[in-house]
């Protein structure tokens, strides 16, 4: 069993560890924050969102519930709209026990602060030899322009209905993102595939995807074709949600050879097929429910018992 805010520190300290950027990026960005409150007046002190001194994540925060709340049974799922609210409510009318809503896609607070976990992605891509400058550029008009659609959006909605109902909710975002692109790029890294067509197969092996494919949802190469070769391989899984199109050409210039996502847009893909790089769409619920999954293990270990909905996949590891 655990607290709420225990959670809730596992899962950033786990973000953090598992963050491409290293803890050492990381720790300077939390200490920049940490220098812009200071230097901030009384009164704009109390719009600062103080969780950002500690956790680098604008997209994973406690969303409604006391911090102290203990917690033993969770229901889970990629999603936690106000359907998944009304399950949770169903199963405690049926005797069945639920402290805690865990999505995994952001609501409420942490769905309006997505784009400012956008900003990571230009440190990616300089790891993967885009110069910083470049990637700055790049990125600044793409993260305005996600900033702006989030502005209507009636964000509070499942958060709303998880108050009226009393149960404590929680989303996880950009830490599990971090654990699975850290989880895939490692693997494929060891693995050294050859061609694309290899980089399914070892996909393939890894029971999230495996599953994926029974429902056709599996590993898909949208650009490119299994027998080319695979190159520098991007896992490119991290981040908020998906980047400028104009970063193709410059990972194409740094070498990258195959990109595996979660997804892409119609934009993107031509983009990348313009610039001749591979790109394997991995599958988004399939590629959440892993990254979840490391997330939830860690949970598990604490005695936490874990149920899912909305497309989570659960494997425990």
């Amino acid at each position: 069993m655990l607290k709420l805010k225990e959670m809730y520190d596992l899962a950033v300290r786990k973000g953090i560890e598992n963050d491409p950027r290293g803890k050492k990026e990381v720790d300077k960005i939390l200490k920049k924050a940490q220098q812009s409150f200071e230097e901030l007046k009384d009164d704009e002190k109390k719009e600062f969102d103080i969780e950002k001194l500690a956790n680098p994540y604008s997209d994973t925060r406690i969303l409604f519930g006391d911090p102290e709340t203990e917690i033993k049974n969770v229901l889970s799922g990629i999603d936690i709209e106000v359907g998944e609210v009304l399950i949770g409510d169903r199963l405690r009318e049926k005797g069945r026990q639920v402290d805690l809503l865990l999505a995994h896609h952001p609501e409420g607070k942490a769905l309006v602060g997505l784009y400012d976990v956008m900003n990571m992605q230009s440190e990616i891509l300089e790891i993967f030899g885009v110069p910083i400058n470049i990637a700055e550029g790049i990125m600044a008009s793409r993260i305005s322009e996600v900033k702006r659609g989030l502005l209507p959006l009636n964000h509070n909605k499942a958060v709303d209905a998880a108050r009226i109902f009393g149960i404590p909710m929680m989303c996880i975002h950009t830490p599990a993102d971090n654990m699975v692109t850290t989880f895939l790029q490692n693997l494929i890294n060891k693995k050294d595939p050859e061609t694309v067509g290899d980089i399914i197969k070892i996909l393939k092996e890894i029971p999230e995807y495996e599953e994926a494919v029974k429902i056709g949802a599996g590993p898909t190469i949208v650009v490119g074709d299994k027998k080319r070769k695979a190159g520098k391989v991007f896992v490119d899984m991290t981040g908020g949600t998906g980047g400028s199109e104009d970063a193709f050409s410059k990972l194409a210039t740094a070498g990258v050879g195959t990109i595996v996502g979660m997804h892409i847009g119609e934009k993107h893909r031509k983009e990348a097929e313009k610039n001749h790089i591979n790109v394997i769409i991995a599958g988004h619920m399939a590629s959440d429910s892993l990254g979840m999954n490391l997330v939830l293990d860690e949970f598990a270990k604490q005695g936490v018992e874990i149920m899912t909905c909305a497309g989570l996949t659960r494997v425990a590891r």
